[in-house]
């Protein structure tokens, strides 16, 4: 009898391939399409601030029904989030990935061409679906697409910059940035005042 190398369990096949991750062919697309999804995920909790006076002036929204807009998308992404990310790991990141940016993507056509507040509410929870669905793939492809080391390293900086950005954009969209110029040139205006009035109360020499 020969002996002959003994076959490796399921987990172990798992753990070698995630450590002898290769490259992908073109890793600056694989890159593009994560970080985008990530930038879309965080960007649409907070961009719809933006559009709330309108979205309330079109569909006669109260003051406490409004909230559910933003409310809607963060209590299902985040009550989903898990199980969006187990469903990665049992069917396949890739497939849940496109399932939930399409799922992400048909919600925002429905809720752009909303006519009644339920219609709106409803499609901004099933965007936060897909955003859970998405989400939590993007992150673990990262994991499992790029090796160790440099290209891992990159990538996870480029997502997680994705991410600032996203947060920043949607802060900056709350105070715009339009009210910057008039801000510092009244607070120059204002120095400027200031400063005229000190020299004008000092006496003059005769």
């Amino acid at each position: 009898m020969t002996a002959g190398t003994p076959h490796a369990g399921p987990a172990a096949r798992q753990a070698r391939a995630a450590t002898t991750a290769r490259a992908p062919r073109r890793p600056g697309l694989v890159l593009a399409v994560i970080a985008t999804t990530q930038l879309m995920v965080v960007l649409d909790l907070t961009i719809v601030v933006v559009a709330l006076p309108h979205i309330q002036a079109a569909l006669g929204f109260s003051g406490s029904n409004l909230e559910w807009v933003v409310n809607a998308y963060g209590v299902a992404f985040g009550g989903l989030l898990l199980l969006g990310g187990r469903a990665g790991d049992l069917l396949g990141r890739r497939r849940i990935l496109i399932a939930g940016l399409l799922v992400f993507s048909l919600a925002s056509l429905l809720g752009g061409l909303a006519t009644g507040q339920a219609w709106l509410i409803a499609a901004r929870a099933v965007q936060g679906a897909g955003a859970a669905m998405a989400a939590p793939t993007a992150l673990s492809l990262v994991a499992v697409t790029f090796p160790e080391g440099r290209p891992r390293n990159r990538a996870v900086a480029v997502y997680s910059a994705m991410a600032i950005v996203g947060i920043v954009a949607g802060l900056v969209a709350r105070r715009p940035a339009g009210h910057l110029p008039v801000l510092a040139v009244g607070a120059v205006r204002q120095r400027a005042d200031r400063a005229g009035g000190r020299g004008a109360g000092r006496p003059r020499a005769a």
